[in-house]
């Protein structure tokens, strides 16, 4: 008997550490996921991240962990990307420019007046077309396209009262894009002379003159305060633009197929959470820019597409578009 219960003792003592040890291997075994981005905590878009982390920990309670950093505290504009292919970070939202100036076939996605709505977006993400993008940018870039979160239709914001009518009035506008390269030949698409700046410095060059006019969706405009040192917005409607949330293949490769589907649901939880607020965001500022002492106005758009369009499609951009896409994406606009 005294055997037994020692065997006993012995069993339930293995028994006991056996799970100990698991449980901690389950610990170690928890992935780390640093969400990074440049955009302030007021934009609608950084505020997705937490819904993002929300529904992640509901679908996986305790499986990641969940770090979220805003405003370039953990990488600036130009870093995040090259964050996630290092290891550095695991998620950030990385745009369609520094993709097409990566893969410039892909070009065609920063084109303006392509896109008519998020809705468009999607569309298309969801197509095979949108399937051969994210495996191509996953081969080459060792990315994940998770959701395209609606960033907004970008608009003009001018540093003084211009009369824009038109691309010609724009001639010798010091307009602000990101420094890629796509950004900036969306820039003189536009009739401007584009001049790189990070985004945290766009409030201070526009107060100091260094710039005379940037472009951002209306809700990025009110959430960075920049209509505190600008008089006016042209609405040209000239990209709908939509950043796309990215998980480097690092993190993607270790997951199973149920982590995979549910991190890509996070995501599209993010983003409609983010596309049902900037949509009702943007019907009332207009009206609140105008309170704020803003101009308002709207120029010739159809002056406006038609010169961007025979930019991009007049330019050697153009020649390495894959043949047919847009006309693929024009389909799926409805």
């Amino acid at each position: 008997m005294k055997n037994i219960r020692h065997s006993a003792v012995l069993a339930v003592s293995a028994a006991a550490l056996s799970v100990a040890l698991s449980g901690a291997a389950v610990a170690q075994e928890q992935i780390e996921l640093k969400f990074t981005t440049v955009s302030v905590p007021t934009d609608l878009h950084t505020q997705a991240m937490k819904v993002f982390k929300d529904k992640l920990e509901e679908l996986e309670p305790g499986r990641f962990d969940i770090q979220l950093y805003d405003s370039g505290s953990l990488f600036n504009q130009s870093g995040d990307l090259d964050a996630l292919q290092r290891g550095n970070a695991e998620m950030a939202y990385v745009s369609f420019q520094l993709i097409a100036d990566a893969i410039p076939e892909f070009g065609l996605f920063t084109a303006g007046y392509l896109f008519q709505s998020p809705e468009h977006y999607r569309n298309v993400m969801q197509s095979e077309l949108g399937g051969e993008f994210k495996a191509k940018v996953s081969d080459d870039m060792g990315i994940q396209l998770l959701d395209v979160c609606y960033l907004g239709t970008r608009e003009l914001n001018l540093r003084k009262v211009r009369d824009v009518q038109t691309p010609a009035d724009l001639e010798g506008v010091k307009l602000r894009m990101p420094g890629s390269d796509a950004w900036l030949f969306l820039g003189q698409a536009l009739g401007a002379n584009p001049t790189p700046l990070p985004f945290s410095d766009v409030y201070l060059g526009l107060q100091s003159g260094t710039i005379d006019a940037q472009d951002n969706p209306l809700p990025t405009v009110e959430a960075a305060k920049f209509y505190e040192v600008t008089e006016q917005i042209v609405l040209t409607d000239h990209l709908v633009d939509g950043l796309p949330i990215a998980l480097n293949n690092q993190t993607w490769d270790q997951l199973d197929d149920e982590e995979k589907a549910n991190i890509t649901a996070a995501a599209v939880a993010a983003c409609d959470w983010n596309n049902e607020r900037r949509i009702a965001e943007e019907d009332r500022l207009v009206e609140f820019f105008e309170s704020e002492g803003l101009t308002v106005t709207v120029p010739d758009v159809d002056a406006f597409r038609a010169h961007v369009q025979d930019f991009y499609l007049s330019s050697e951009r153009a020649e390495l578009w894959p043949e047919g896409w847009v006309e693929r994406i024009n389909a799926l606009a409805n």
